[in-house]
């Protein structure tokens, strides 16, 4: 999958999360992801907490963080919310 379509997994709500970054309009933010990562969680573990969380999800939100941190452009895709 090319970085331009993982990086249309990851969407910005003003209504989730305080329009923190999230994976597919869901109510899981990119940074919960990484910090389970980052705690020891392997990748098949949150694919079986999250039965809607795909692979992909997962590339998507290691893709952002290494755009973060090389301070790349990010532009994730922000949903309009129904008010």
């Amino acid at each position: 999958m090319q970085e331009a379509e993982l990086m249309t997994r990851i969407t910005i709500d003003p209504a989730i999360f305080g329009g923190k970054p999230i994976i597919r309009g869901r109510r899981l933010a990119v940074e919960h992801v990484l910090g389970m990562l980052a705690a020891g969680d392997t990748p098949d573990e949150l694919l079986a907490a999250y039965p809607w969380l795909e692979a992909a999800d997962i590339q998507a939100c290691l893709l952002y963080a290494r755009k973060a941190v090389a301070q790349e452009r990010i532009e994730p895709l922000i949903l309009a919310t129904a008010v």
